[in-house]
């Protein structure tokens, strides 16, 4: 279950994004994650970004509580897991490939999320998927990211 961003109604994902996509085949499908650790347990925010090319976007989203996670490499590949599976459920259920899977790990090497850029980055291409990292635009992580806080 799945809600959508600004009304947070409960919709059924993959029956949702058929029929959005199947009005609209020209739209862009893009995947991201994003957690928070908080005192007790850490937020993942699994979010889908319908991108309507000249005409905005719509987003779905998960929030998932699990019990704190404080090692940075697994929590943050977490998010590529939660990505990743979230992806490859849509193309097998629906038939729909997503068209980029956004990482919240930045390409400057100052930056703790750089040391899991390529393991994720080639976990991704493996699948055939494209993945962006920062500084480039990220509407999947953008949106899991004010989801979480």
């Amino acid at each position: 279950i799945f809600q959508i961003m600004g009304t947070h109604k409960r919709v059924f994902l993959f029956n949702y994004i058929d029929t959005l996509l199947s009005a609209d085949p020209s739209s862009e499908l893009h995947i991201g994650c994003d957690s928070q650790n908080f005192r007790q347990h850490t937020v993942y925010v699994t979010a889908v970004v319908l991108r309507f090319p000249g005409n905005g976007a719509h987003v779905l989203y998960q929030k998932e509580r699990v019990p704190i996670i404080r090692d940075l490499w697994t929590k943050l590949w977490g998010e590529t897991e939660r990505s990743v599976n979230l992806a490859e459920s849509i193309k097998e259920k629906v038939g729909i490939r997503a068209h980029q899977i956004d990482l919240d790990y930045n390409t400057d090497p100052a930056y703790p999320s750089n040391k899991l850029l390529n393991a994720s980055t080639g976990y991704i291409t493996s699948l055939g998927y494209e993945s962006k990292a920062k500084p480039n635009l990220l509407m999947a992580v953008w949106a899991a990211n004010y989801l979480c806080h």
